[in-house]
Order: C-alpha cells, then sequence, then structure tokens
C-alpha cells in the first residue's frame, strides 16, 4: 500500500499491536497512539478548518500523493481519521470513509458504483429514507432501481439483474422487521455477473455481523445508531474489502478512468486504481463525493461516535440478553399479534440469524396490534419507551414505522416489506427487563384491559 492511498482513505485498520486483539480491545484501542497526540488518553478533538503546511515542498507532496498529511477537514480531519481505522480494524479491512450520516454514507455509496447511470437491484426490506431517496432523487441523476420480488430467494434477485445493473443492495438485518438477508448466497449471485454486493449493516453492527466474512465488497452503516448508542451524534461510515476486481470490469469504467485530480507532481493524470489499487473504492468516495460534495462529518460527531463504539459490546450484550426477554413476554401475551424478533415463535428467519448473527440476536423488536387506534393509544399510553425516530440508543425507544419511519413508501411498498398499519418497533436500550416489560403491560392494560389469569 503507497502512502498516498492513504491520504484519502484514512484507514490503515489494523496495526501491529493489533494483531490477534478482540473486538472489545480493538474498539477500545485500534488506530489510536496517545504518543502522537500529546498522550491525550482520549482521542482529542481536532476542531479546525485547515492545518498549516510547512513549506511549498510540504503542500506539493500531500497535492500529489506522495505524502499522507491532513490538509483541510472537508477532506479528512484527525478524529475522523481514528474513527475511520478503529472501523475498518474491526472489518479487518483497509478502506474506510466516515460520512455526515448514514443517508449520505448510502448516497455517496450509490452515486460512486453507479457513476453515469445505472440500475441497483434492492427490495423494499430498506429504511424508509433509502427508498424515497431511490425514488425521487437518483432518477434525476440517471440512476434507477429494480426490486426483487422475493428478497428471501436468491434465484429471485439474479433474474432481475440486467445488463446495466451496478450493485446488489441488502440490509443485513432489515428496518423494522428483522429479516436477515443471505449475505452469503447473494454475494455468489452478485460476484457471478461481476456485480458488488452492498450491505447496509446498520441493525446488526459489527459486534454482531461482519459481512464481509460472507462475500460482501462494500459496507455502510448509518453510525448514528447501535455504533454510537448514545442518540447525541449523526454520523455515516462506507467500508470495503478490496478485493473486487474494477479494473477488468465494463460495468465500472469510472475505477480505470485517469483524471487530472489524481496528477504527479509533473502534471501526468492518473486513475483511482493507480492511486489506490488496494482501497480504490473508498479512496474515490472520498476524493470525489465527500470531498467535493461535502459530505464529511465534523469532528465533535466523530468523537462522540469514537466515545460511543467503545462501550458497543458492553452495550449490545446487555441489550440483545434484555431483548430477548422482552421478546418472549409480547409472544405471550394474547393481546398482541405477530412479533418480528429471533426469540419469538413463527419469526421465520431463524436459520439465518444462526448462521449470521452473534447471539443469533437483535435489539429491535416490531410487533403487530389488531388495529391502528389501538396502536396509536398503546404508543401513547407507554411511558418508560420515549418515543423517537432513531434505533439502538442507550434508553429504550418506540415509534410508529408506518407513520414514522417509514411515511416515504406506498402502501403497496409497505404491503411488499411486510409492514402493517399495526405495527410498533421497539428499540431496546439499558433499562432492567422488568421494568420495560412492565411498562408494555400497563400501556397494554390501558389499551385492551388486563389479561385475565
Amino acid at each position: 500500500m503507497s502512502d498516498n492511498q492513504q491520504t484519502f482513505t484514512q484507514a490503515s485498520g489494523r496495526t501491529a499491536s493489533d494483531a490477534g486483539a478482540s473486538f472489545s480491545s480493538l474498539a477500545l484501542h485500534s488506530g489510536y497512539n496517545p504518543a502522537e497526540h500529546h498522550n491525550s488518553s482520549s482521542v482529542p478533538i481536532y476542531a479546525t478548518a485547515a492545518y498549516a503546511l510547512r513549506d511549498e515542498e510540504h503542500a506539493t507532496q500531500i497535492a500529489s500523493f506522495e505524502l499522507v498529511d491532513d490538509i483541510y477537514t472537508r477532506i479528512s480531519n484527525p478524529t475522523t481519521g481514528i474513527l475511520e481505522k478503529r472501523l475498518a480494524a474491526l472489518h479487518g479491512v483497509e478502506g474506510a470513509v466516515a460520512t455526515s450520516s448514514g443517508l449520505a454514507a448510502l448516497s455517496d455509496t450509490i452515486l460512486n458504483i453507479a457513476a453515469g447511470g445505472g440500475r441497483i437491484l434492492t427490495s423494499y426490506r430498506l429504511y424508509g429514507g433509502t427508498v424515497a431517496a431511490f425514488s425521487n432523487i437518483l432518477p434525476d441523476y440517471g440512476i434507477d432501481i429494480d426490486i426483487a420480488r422475493n428478497p428471501d430467494d436468491p434465484r429471485s434477485w439474479e433474474e432481475a439483474i440486467r445488463p446495466d445493473t451496478k450493485a446488489l443492495l441488502v440490509e443485513s438485518v432489515s428496518n423494522p422487521l428483522n429479516a436477515v438477508a443471505d449475505l452469503e448466497s447473494l454475494a455468489k449471485v452478485a460476484h457471478r455477473h461481476g456485480i458488488v454486493l452492498i450491505v447496509d449493516n446498520t441493525v446488526a453492527t459489527p459486534y454482531l455481523l461482519n459481512p464481509f466474512d460472507f462475500g460482501a465488497d462494500i459496507v455502510a452503516y448509518s453510525t448514528t445508531k447501535a455504533i454510537n448508542g448514545h442518540g447525541n451524534a449523526i454520523g455515516g461510515i462506507v467500508l470495503e474489502n478490496g478485493t473486487f476486481d474494477y479494473a477488468n470490469n465494463e460495468r465500472y469504467p469510472q475505477f480505470s478512468r485517469k483524471a487530472w485530480f489524481f496528477k504527479t507532481r509533473d502534471g501526468r493524470e492518473r486513475s483511482v486504481l493507480e492511486i489506490a489499487p488496494n482501497t480504490p473504492f473508498t479512496t474515490r468516495l472520498r476524493a470525489f463525493l465527500v470531498t467535493l460534495l461535502g459530505s464529511s462529518p465534523s469532528p465533535f460527531n466523530s468523537y462522540l461516535t469514537l466515545i460511543g463504539l467503545e462501550t458497543l459490546t458492553a452495550r449490545l450484550d446487555k441489550e440483545l440478553e434484555t431483548a430477548q426477554a422482552v421478546a418472549r413476554y409480547l409472544d405471550g401475551d394474547p393481546r398482541v399479534g405477530r412479533v418480528y424478533h429471533p426469540d419469538a415463535n413463527g419469526y421465520g428467519y431463524q436459520d439465518w440469524a444462526r448462521k449470521y448473527l452473534k447471539r443469533s440476536g437483535s435489539t429491535i423488536i416490531t410487533f403487530d396490534l389488531d388495529t391502528v387506534e389501538h396502536k396509536r393509544a398503546t404508543l401513547d399510553a407507554l411511558k418508560l419507551f420515549s418515543l423517537q425516530a432513531n434505533l439502538g440508543d442507550s434508553k429504550s425507544l418506540a415509534v410508529d414505522p408506518f407513520v414514522v419511519t417509514h411515511p416515504e413508501l406506498t402502501l403497496d411498498e409497505l404491503a411488499a416489506a411486510g409492514i402493517h398499519d399495526g405495527a410498533i418497533r421497539l428499540s431496546i436500550g439499558l433499562e432492567e427487563p422488568a421494568d420495560l416489560i412492565a411498562d408494555l403491560r400497563q400501556a397494554l392494560d390501558r389499551v385492551y384491559g388486563p389479561v385475565e389469569d
């Protein structure tokens, strides 16, 4: 790997001291050496727009990719760079670029892979804002969407691939219904056709699932959610495994195309593959999308995300245990319809949950009630759960996905995604299971009346 490659990826990933380290240790230490930051125990916030250049030669070395160094925070920042390195290490890869939000991460990813136009093959098992971007914005830029009719069947994806399909896109664990994607099969389908597999791994987090282990080429997150875990910062990140062959693939000429942006100091144009052969996707994404369209995160938000990342394993271990108890309670309450969680009867994705997810778990629980009126009244009766359009917080949250998180989907699209108008989505936090169950019980009692023994 050349020095100039790392200028734009800012994600060298594991260091020698990381070898053999556990997930928890990497989440606490990877990518940061206190001796390089005035021995600060906590990662500093570099609140600066630009960086002093030593001289003209220093500037030339950075501009011609001869030296790794920060020059302007819209391109890279030391605080954000540590976040990128740490998440890269947790995935065992080199390429990572942080963005200002999860939607920015996905939008930049799609614009990067479908440069010049093309089609993205996906399903309606996506966050509502993602579907809205696909429906209302991307077609104006020559990027269209195709939908796999049966997202649980790899053949349905393969049958929908067209000559100008640029990527398969899935949520590894869908929001809000916890449908687990068969990543290994989808990766085989994509790679048979020379297409990348993009995975939104927001719900699972890298602690429960590393999609690169099952053939994913690009992974995106809203770090706003469980990676941060405290509901106090917006952010996103894009990672690549560096193994996809863009050089010999006519679907992706943008990676072989020479650009003045990547010129040598003597003015010779180069392609991103020449600059960063190991991380062409994230390098191009940083150089053109993040840098020139301005979707870089603030250093303060990167700092808050780093602080949250340090406790990811401890938070999820407790939240998974609590979610299991809450899901089983809801599954046994006769007033509740179907419960969408791996610990509920009739879940339907237990085999894939066991294969892909640590502890086969999820901190998200969605359940159906019999009428819209009962759903609304139950949400209003909750006391401990906070009604918020977020998930992965250390506090337990509840929301109406039909109205709040997925309103961009049409009624037909909601039906295709399996989201009913009586659904309530819970995001389980760090409260005690008995307290959360008591809150749900009193809310249901108020709406339906107590259950007779």
